[in-house]
């Protein structure tokens, strides 16, 4: 498995970018096909139906509903998967906040997808993070 699994290491160099869009999570009955042709950013199959992560426009041009809009964050480290502690100081950090997260794990990157309102917020949370890890001593 590649990917950092130092804690501070990944803190210090996590490099929060925040992306373009806005995004949301959703359920569906459709068929893995049908969902496909939405081109999801991700999606997860679970007992109570399909469920995909979308670009809200994408959502709303389908008549999709979902409940909240939310921002994308990419930790620009190529964090392991095997790694140990990353996403709970992160979300500790921003749980200290009221500010909801829900991470994405994927192969070389996290995603953090929070509140739209918030974004910028988190976003600045996380770099005020990266510093403190990034002090000496």
């Amino acid at each position: 498995m590649s990917g950092e699994t130092n804690l501070g290491v990944l803190l210090r160099s996590m490099r929060p970018v925040l992306r373009e869009g806005e995004f949301v999570f959703l359920t569906t009955r459709q068929s893995l096909r049908e969902a496909a042709a939405l081109e999801p950013l991700g999606l997860f199959h679970e007992e109570e139906g399909l469920t995909l992560i979308l670009p809200r426009e994408k959502a709303d041009a389908a008549g999709l509903p979902y409940s909240a809009v939310f921002r994308m964050l990419t930790l620009s480290v190529h964090s392991s998967l095997e790694a140990v502690g990353f996403l709970a100081a992160i979300t500790a950090r921003l749980a200290a906040r009221g500010i909801s997260v829900n991470p994405v794990s994927a192969y070389f990157h996290d995603h953090l997808f929070v509140p739209s309102a918030r974004a910028e917020e988190s976003l600045a949370l996380l770099v005020e993070l990266a510093g403190y890890a990034a002090a000496p001593g």
